[in-house]
C-alpha cells in the first residue's frame, strides 16, 4: 500500500462544509443557511428538517450510525451524548430518522456539569443548540462513526453553562462595536467584522509503558517528583531539531486525522524541551478555531495511543524544563477581507489601523487583571509568575516600527515609517533578504506580530473559548467608548487624532519591547503601576468586579450570575486539581518511595554486615555514609507526608467560602507538596536506579 498522502483529496473530508452543504441542499436552503453564517443572521427554524435530512444522508453515505451534540462545558473538555438515528417501525424493523428538532436542540443532563451554583443537583434540564457557524463532522474511531454536531449549552433557565455561548455572543459585540467605527469612517462596502484566531498547541510525547509506570502522571498529568537528568535542554539542540521516526509517525497519522476533518494543520517542529512538540494551523474564526483546538487535542491523544505514546497537555508536566502554553493568534478583519490590524506599508499615514492599535493598547492595560484571569488555571501557575516565561505581568510588544510611531504621535507629528531594510548575509551566493521593520519578542505575553497579536499565556489544556470572549469583550467596550465620542465630533479627523493621541499618553506604560524575563522589568512594571498576578487563586476577584460585571452585561456576553459561578467554578476546580495532586503525591510517597527506600537501606545494611563479617579490618564508611545520608532524607520525607496529609485534611474539610478554601491549598498543601518532593528527589539521585519504583526523567525525555 502506498504511503502517499494526497492533502488536496483527503482534506474536510469528514467535514458538513460550504461545498458539501451547497451540492446537497436546495439552493433556497442552501442559501438562507449561508446568510446565517456569514452575516450572522437569526436560523430560520423551518428549513432546520431540510439541513438534517441532507445531513443525515450523507453522513449515513459515510458510514454513521450515531448523532451527538457536541459542546464544551466548563470542565474544560468536550462533552457529548450519541444517539442512535435508528427508530423502530412496526413491523419490528427499523428505519433511520434525524429531524430538524434533533438537529437543534439536544438535551443532556446540566446538573451533571460544574454550574457554579447555577443548577442545583436535582435540577437536571439542560439544553444544546446547534451552532451552525461551526460547521458539522464525521469522526471515525473505535466506536463507529458518528456524525458530530458543534453546539452551545445553557441551563434551563437560559445561563450559559459553556465556554461556547460567551465566545459567540463576544464575537457578536465585537463585530457591532468594530462596524461602528468602520462606518465613521466612511466603510460602506463591509458588513461584518469577524475575529479570527490561530492556536499554537505545545505538547510532550512519551512512551506509554513508562507512563502507565508513573501514578503521578496518570492521575494529575504532571510529575509530582522527579530529579533532573543529566542532561536537560541547556545544550538547546531538540528546538527545531530533526524529527525522530517514532513521532514523525505519530505526527504524519494526527496531520491525516485532522486534515480529514478540515483542521489547516500546517506547521510542526520539536520544541524547546525534549519530547515536546507543537503543531500550528492556519487561521480561521474565533469559534471554528476554537472548535479545532478541542479537536487538536483529542485527535493528538487518540492517535498517539495507537502508536503506544501518551500525549501530556499539562502546562508543567516536567519540573526544570520548558512548560508547554498555547500562543493565541488574534486578530479582527472585515467580510470583505480587510485586516484591521494591518498597518500597511505607510502606518503612520493609516489612521483607523493607529485607532484599532490604540483601541487593544487601552483594553489590555485597563483589563490587564481579566486578561490574566483569562489565561489562569493551577498547572499554568507552574509557568505564569513562576520560573518561566512569559510573565505573569501584562504588557504589550510593538516593535520598533510602531513604537517609533508613538512615538511621533506623542510629539504631534507623525510624518515618517521606518522601513526594514534588506539584510546582507555576507554570502554572495546566498540572495539579501528584505528585512522586517520589526524584530519578534518571545518573551512578551502579548506581542505584535505583523498583522495580529500572539496572547503568548494560554495555558497548553485549556479551551481558548475563555481568552477569546475576554479579549474580544474588553476590545469592544473600547471601540464602544471611541465610537461614542467620535460619532458626537463635528471634526472627524481631528476627533480621531486627539483620541489616537490621549489613548498614547495614557496607556503607553502597558508597551514594553524588552526582556520580560528579567528581575530588572519586574521592578519597572512595579514602578507603572501594572499588576503582577502569581496565581490563579490571586486572579479570580478580577472576574466579578463591579467594572468587569459592568462591562460583560453591557455587551450581552455574560451576566452577574454567571459571572459569579464562573469564579466559583474556577476556585472549585483548584481546590480539586491540587487535591488531587496532594494524595497522589501522599500515596506514591508512602506506598512506592518510601518502601523502596527502606528495601535499598536494608541491602546496604546486610551488606555493611556481611562485608565486617567476612572482613573485620574492612572500610564500610562508604557504606555507612550512604546509609546515613539515606537514612536522614528518609526521615525528612515521611515527616514532609505527615505534614502534608495534616495540611491537606485541613484544606478538605473546610466547609466556607471557596475563595478561603483555594487559598489554603496555595498557601499551606501546595508549598507541603514541594516539601515532599525534595527529599524524594535528592533520594532519587542516591538509590540504585533498579531499585527506584518508576521511570526517571532521564528514561521518560529521552527514550522516545
Amino acid at each position: 500500500m502506498s504511503n502517499t498522502v494526497h492533502v488536496d483529496e483527503i482534506f474536510g473530508m469528514n467535514v458538513f462544509n460550504d461545498a458539501v452543504a451547497c451540492r446537497r441542499l436546495p439552493t433556497d436552503v442552501y442559501s438562507i443557511l449561508k446568510n446565517t453564517i456569514e452575516q450572522g443572521s437569526e436560523l430560520d427554524t423551518k428549513i432546520a428538517d431540510v439541513v438534517a435530512a441532507a445531513m443525515r444522508d450523507w453522513a449515513i453515505e459515510r458510514g454513521a450510525t450515531h448523532y451527538t451534540h457536541w459542546f464544551q462545558p466548563m470542565t474544560g473538555i468536550t462533552a457529548e451524548k450519541h444517539d442512535a438515528f435508528i427508530v423502530p417501525d412496526k413491523n419490528g424493523k427499523a428505519i433511520l430518522e434525524f429531524s430538524g428538532k434533533e438537529l437543534v436542540k439536544g438535551e443532556p443532563d446540566a446538573s451533571s456539569f460544574p454550574s457554579g451554583g447555577l443548577r442545583a443537583t436535582f435540577e437536571a434540564r439542560g439544553y444544546t443548540a446547534w451552532d451552525c457557524t461551526s460547521p458539522a463532522f464525521i469522526r471515525e474511531d473505535a466506536a463507529g462513526v458518528t456524525l458530530v454536531i458543534p453546539t452551545a449549552f445553557c441551563s434551563y433557565t437560559g445561563e450559559a453553562l459553556d465556554k461556547k455561548t460567551p465566545l459567540l455572543r463576544s464575537m457578536q459585540a465585537l463585530d457591532k462595536q468594530s462596524m461602528r467605527i468602520l462606518r465613521l469612517f466612511g466603510n460602506t462596502t463591509s458588513s461584518r467584522v469577524i475575529a479570527s484566531v490561530g492556536p499554537e498547541q505545545e505538547y510532550f510525547i512519551i512512551d506509554k509503558k513508562k507512563y502507565l509506570k508513573r501514578k503521578d502522571l496518570i492521575f494529575t498529568g504532571r510529575t509530582l517528583f522527579g530529579a533532573m537528568p543529566p542532561k536537560g535542554q541547556e545544550l538547546e539542540d531538540h528546538y527545531f531539531g530533526s524529527i525522530k521516526e517514532r513521532i514523525a509517525a505519530f505526527m504524519k497519522d494526527a496531520n491525516i486525522e485532522m486534515w480529514k476533518l478540515g483542521i489547516p494543520a500546517k506547521t510542526q517542529h520539536n520544541e524547546v524541551a525534549p519530547a515536546q512538540h507543537e503543531i500550528a494551523p492556519y487561521f480561521g474564526t474565533t469559534n471554528v478555531a476554537t472548535d479545532h483546538n478541542q479537536l487538536v487535542m483529542e485527535t493528538l491523544k487518540k492517535v498517539a495511543d495507537r502508536h503506544d505514546l501518551v500525549c501530556l497537555l499539562h502546562e508543567k508536566p516536567f519540573a526544570g524544563v520548558n512548560g508547554s502554553g498555547k500562543h493565541n493568534n488574534w486578530s479582527i478583519g472585515t467580510d470583505d477581507g480587510v485586516n484591521l490590524l494591518n498597518p500597511g506599508k505607510n502606518p503612520h499615514e493609516n489612521l483607523q489601523f493607529l485607532l484599532f492599535l490604540v483601541a487593544v493598547l487601552n483594553a489590555v492595560d485597563t483589563y490587564a487583571p481579566l486578561l490574566r484571569l483569562s489565561a489562569a488555571n493551577a498547572g499554568n501557575d507552574h509557568r505564569l509568575g513562576a520560573n518561566e516565561a512569559p510573565p505573569a505581568i501584562m504588557s504589550v510588544f510593538l516593535g520598533e516600527q510602531l513604537d517609533d510611531i508613538l512615538m511621533q504621535i506623542e510629539a504631534g507629528q507623525l510624518d515618517h515609517t521606518k522601513q526594514g531594510g534588506i539584510l546582507d548575509t555576507g554570502v554572495a551566493s546566498l540572495p539579501n533578504l528584505k528585512k522586517d521593520a520589526t524584530d519578534r519578542n518571545r518573551t512578551s505575553p502579548f506581542a505584535f506580530t505583523g498583522n495580529k497579536f500572539e496572547f503568548r499565556m494560554v495555558p497548553s489544556s485549556a479551551s481558548i473559548a475563555g481568552p477569546n470572549f475576554v479579549l474580544n469583550t474588553i476590545v469592544a467596550e473600547v471601540l464602544s467608548q471611541f465610537a461614542d465620542e467620535l460619532e458626537k465630533a463635528t471634526n472627524f479627523d481631528q476627533a480621531v487624532w486627539a483620541l489616537i493621541q490621549k489613548n498614547v499618553a495614557e496607556h503607553k506604560k502597558i508597551i514594553f519591547n524588552g526582556n520580560g524575563y528579567s528581575e530588572e522589568w519586574v521592578e519597572e512594571a512595579e514602578k507603572r503601576g501594572l499588576p503582577n498576578i502569581k496565581s490563579t487563586i490571586a486572579s479570580v476577584p478580577a472576574l466579578t468586579t463591579p467594572e468587569s460585571v459592568r462591562i460583560f452585561e453591557k455587551h450581552h456576553v455574560l451576566n452577574h450570575a454567571e459571572l459569579e459561578s464562573r469564579a466559583e467554578i474556577t476556585y472549585e476546580n483548584y481546590c480539586k486539581v491540587i487535591n488531587i495532586e496532594a494524595l497522589a503525591t501522599i500515596e506514591i510517597a508512602d506506598k512506592q518511595i518510601i518502601p523502596a527506600v527502606i528495601s535499598y537501606t536494608t541491602t546496604i545494611a546486610k551488606s555493611i554486615s556481611s562485608v565486617r563479617e567476612a572482613v573485620s579490618t574492612a572500610d564500610v564508611s562508604v557504606q555507612e555514609s550512604l546509609l546515613t545520608e539515606i537514612s536522614a532524607l528518609l526521615t525528612e520525607l515521611k515527616s514532609a507526608v505527615n505534614v502534608l496529609i495534616a495540611a491537606n485534611s485541613k484544606a478538605g474539610s473546610f466547609e466556607g467560602d471557596y475563595a478561603v478554601k483555594s487559598a489554603l491549598y496555595r498557601d499551606e498543601v501546595f508549598p507541603a507538596m514541594a516539601a515532599v518532593r525534595e527529599p524524594a528527589d535528592k533520594l532519587e539521585g542516591l538509590v540504585d536506579e533498579k531499585v527506584w519504583p518508576f521511570p526517571t526523567y532521564g528514561d521518560i525525555l529521552f527514550n522516545v
